[in-house]
């Protein structure tokens, strides 16, 4: 018979079989749907965050171009420039201490001063609502200022009060509702303050080498295309090469959000990907469970002349057909997740999602969901082909004949390639999709070992004397067992969820025990050099016993490696950071206190020749530098080329003072520079820190103070949020692994009939049954949430020790947690499939035997 008749004739039996509808096929949908519609909706969330960063470019920079320098103002050549490209507007941010007005209280603040020209795009929106005169002017010697609730509850203020910044007394007239460009100003851990460009240089914060950035705004005439600015930064590296600016245009609003969203999409794609993988499982088990049930009718077409390839491709067509309903209720579900989320993220990203569908992403999650389904389902189909009609009249089902045909091994396993690989392809970061993939494969095949290590101890264990055990133990290794399913299905989504909260345990124990303890207890910025004398003396005064570091600090530039624009690089992750932004420097004629070389020589004092500098060593391995390489860093607009002389290993994990590169002193001589200062006080009590802090406030106003309790806090935070909403996400595997869980449980039923039947005429009792199933569930539990607790602490370990260089603690509560959840879930679903199979009557069964 032709193939393509073969092919119709298998369709029509294939539909006519499904008129029964989908019973034992809700596990597999659910699976099928939830990974499509994780991968789909992220993705999908994901676009449309990013559509709404490019479609409000403008709005997030505030500027169709925007100059940012650091510790400087623009020289009248420079601005003459910005000026011959359109309107200008001139900001300038710092960090800084607000005051109140009797100096009883003070808190750190993100100072920005703009002026009359702001904003260029978008609406800057107060309550109530000002003009930039009205809001800012100075109004009998008394300048205007404007801040969000968090500053006004943490200073117990309200509108018409007065605080002290710097020098100067501003009144804070505004409550600020939106501010249009906050976005592409980046992260900060302080309230804002916003004033005018007048009321900051009246504060006298502004002083040579103050860890000040100025930023000049550029709207361009209208139809200015991405190319033209493109000239426009081409221009100005040739005009001014040695302003030191960075450039950015209205494609590049908020690069480090674009940045967050992209690696955070990836996460939760890999996740959805997990998901969908464990879902695979309980597609297996769906089909196998599916076909045992319909192996009279696959004997019946046998016997009557069909081909194992007519059944193969019959069942086929069937489970294609279930998986399409699947995919697409996933991909509906990832369709609207964009809608759904829109509201939900206004309050977390003050970026308006573009909303819409999004082909790109629900395609790549429907071929996902379909290589996933084939994958998985081509074992069991190809052993119910190869199994003689005589085989299934006399045998229960499947179990125990073995692997099917090598060719449909080896199309199951060309189809996992493909998915792993389209993982791979289609990741923003493909050395942590490699991993990833890695990991899933090796824990397949460990998971997969570990059930067979059960079985074979069960099958080796000595006899023992309680009935209800020596059944519990039979049941684990007998042929068909759920011994391989239970352990492979909750094992992955377990071993997620104890990795992540191993991770997060770590994390927060650094931050609330082990960094507080080495960490200084306040860090001051912006001393400066005329002033440093008179700063010691007041530590002195106050903290006794205190231990006071201080050291030189400038913001430069990293510009060119070995005369190399480092624009023009290719740079890994690892290192990249350095080379992007600012940096703060230093200077030193000896080695610091919290760091050792581990390559080449420190120089000698009074060092008076070219100029060099010790770079830290694991970033500098990262970007491959070596000794006698050139770094040439911009600094309040000079360009300055230094060679590496040495390599630093850093303790960065200590708090202190710490830089990834310190120069020679001749390098910076006469340069304008501020001090950075460090004290570290044992036993300090919370009254001793607020009177230190009140104290340098009162004395030194331009100095900035943060108390690392703070700081720390605020970090903890982050952490416990970020935790929070990973755990959520990793938890879409974990649901999977539960209803794959179900269903392998659902899956032996038939067998658990046939067992309590036969037990019962045996003269089993109810009791003894029951106790006999909780222990097996209770063993396989067991087994898999030890199994968990090994793999996920080593992940974990690996992440912390390694990657994040941290001490690795195993934290006993996540221990007794996952053992506790992993019975509670196998002896619960595993119950209440048993008091079903408990009450089936044994005449129908026995009939059948």
């Amino acid at each position: 018979m032709p193939f393509s008749k073969t092919l119709r004739l298998a369709i029509r039996f294939s539909l006519r079989e499904m008129r029964g509808g989908f019973s034992g096929f809700l596990i597999f949908l659910t699976c099928i749907a939830l990974g499509v519609a994780a991968i789909g909706g992220v993705n999908s969330v994901a676009r449309a965050i990013t559509a709404g960063v490019a479609n409000e470019g403008q709005v997030l920079l505030g500027a169709d171009m925007r100059f940012e320098l650091n510790q400087r103002e623009a020289s009248a050549q420079e601005r003459a420039f910005l000026d011959g490209l359109g309107t200008v507007a001139e900001s300038a941010s710092m960090r800084s201490m607000v005051r109140l007005e009797d100096g009883s209280d003070q808190t750190l603040v993100e100072l920005k001063a703009v002026d009359g020209a702001y904003p260029l795009y978008g609406t800057l929106e107060t309550e109530p609502q000002f003009g930039h005169d009205a809001l800012f002017d100075a109004k009998a010697g008394i300048h205007g200022a404007a801040a969000p609730d968090l500053l006004f509850e943490r200073l117990g203020l309200k509108l018409g009060d007065r605080v002290k910044v710097g020098s100067t007394t501003f009144e804070l007239r505004a409550r600020i509702i939106t501010e249009p460009d906050a976005v592409s100003d980046g992260f900060s851990f302080a309230p804002r303050l916003l004033v005018s460009m007048q009321g900051l240089r009246a504060s006298g914060l502004v002083q040579p080498g103050s860890l000040v950035e100025f930023g000049y705004k550029v709207r361009l005439p209208a139809g200015t295309a991405e190319a033209e600015m493109t000239t426009i930064r081409e221009q100005a590296a040739v005009e001014h090469p040695q302003a030191g600016w960075s450039i950015r245009t209205r494609s590049n609003a908020a690069p480090s959000l674009s940045s967050n969203i992209e690696r955070f999409s990836q996460f939760l794609t890999l996740v959805g990907l997990t998901a969908l993988v464990v879902g695979g499982v309980g597609v297996a088990n769906a089909v196998r469970a599916y076909l045992d049930g319909k192996r009279g009718v696959i004997a019946t077409f046998k016997s009557l002349g069909a081909s194992g390839g007519f059944v193969f491709t019959v069942y086929l067509v069937q489970i294609l057909l279930i998986a399409a309903i699947g995919i697409v209720a996933g991909l509906v579900l990832g369709a609207l997740m964009p809608f759904a989320a829109s509201a939900a993220l206004q309050s977390l990203i003050p970026v308006p999602a573009e909303t819409g569908i999004y082909p790109g992403a629900l395609s790549l999650a429907a071929l996902f969901g379909l290589l996933v389904t084939l994958a998985f389902a081509l074992l069991p189909l190809g052993r119910a082909r190869d199994v003689p009609a005589t085989a299934l009249f006399r045998e229960m089902g499947f179990e125990g004949r073995g692997f099917p045909h090598l060719v449909y091994v080896a199309l199951a396993l060309a189809l996992a390639a493909v998915l792993a690989l389209l993982a791979i392809l289609f990741s923003g970061d493909r050395w942590i999709a490699s991993i990833f993939v890695g990991a899933t494969v090796f824990s397949f095949i460990v998971l997969r070992s570990v059930g067979w290590l059960v079985q074979w101890i069960a099958r080796k264990s000595p006899r023992v004397r309680s009935t209800a055990l020596r059944l519990a133990i039979g049941n684990i290794h007998r042929p068909g067992a759920l011994t391989p399913s239970v352990v492979l299905s909750l094992g992955l989504g377990l071993t997620l969820l104890v990795t992540l909260a191993l991770i997060d345990g770590n994390l927060r124990r650094q931050i609330t025990g082990s960094l507080p303890e080495r960490a200084p207890n306040f860090f001051f910025v912006d001393i400066q050099s005329t002033e440093v004398g008179n700063f010691t003396q007041l530590i002195k005064k106050e903290a006794p016993g205190g231990e006071l570091m201080q050291v030189p600090m400038l913001r430069g530039r990293v510009v060119a490696l070995n005369g190399v624009d480092v624009q023009k690089m290719t740079v890994p992750v690892e290192g990249a950071w350095v080379l992007r932004g600012d940096r703060g420097i230093t200077y030193s004629d000896t080695i610091p206190e919290n760091a050792t070389v581990s390559e080449g020589k420190w120089w000698p004092r009074d060092y008076s020749g070219e100029p060099l500098v010790s770079f830290s060593a694991e970033e500098g391995k990262a970007i491959g530098l070596k000794i006698g390489d050139t770094v040439t860093v911009n600094v309040l607009g000079r360009d300055i080329t230094a060679t590496i002389a040495s390599f630093r290993q850093v303790e960065w994990e200590t708090m202190g003072i710490n830089f990834v590169m310190v120069f020679s002193p001749n390098a910076f001589a006469g340069a304008p520079h501020s001090w950075l200062a460090t004290l570290s006080l044992d036993d300090a009590t919370a009254a001793d820190e607020s009177r230190i802090l009140n104290a340098v406030t009162r004395a030194f106003p331009a100095v900035t103070t943060v108390r690392v309790k703070d700081a720390l806090d605020v970090v903890n935070r982050l952490v416990g949020q970020l935790g929070t909403a990973i755990r959520a996400a990793a938890s879409v595997a974990l649901i999977a692994s539960v209803l794959v869980l179900s269903g392998a449980l659902a899956a032996g039923n038939r067998a658990r009939i046939h067992d309590a039947v036969v037990l019962k005429t045996l003269g089993a009792t109810r009791h003894t049954l029951i106790a006999a199933f909780s222990l097996e569930y209770m063993l396989i539990g067991l087994a898999t949430a030890i199994f968990a607790l090994a793999a996920g602490g080593i992940a974990a370990w690996f992440v912390v020790a390694r990657i994040m260089t941290l001490p690795s603690h195993f934290l006993p509560e996540v221990a007794v947690g996952t053992i506790v959840f992993a019975l509670v879930l196998t002896v619960g679903f595993g119950l209440a499939g048993t008091w079903r199979v408990l009450g089936h009557k044994a005449a129908p069964v026995l009939r059948n035997l």
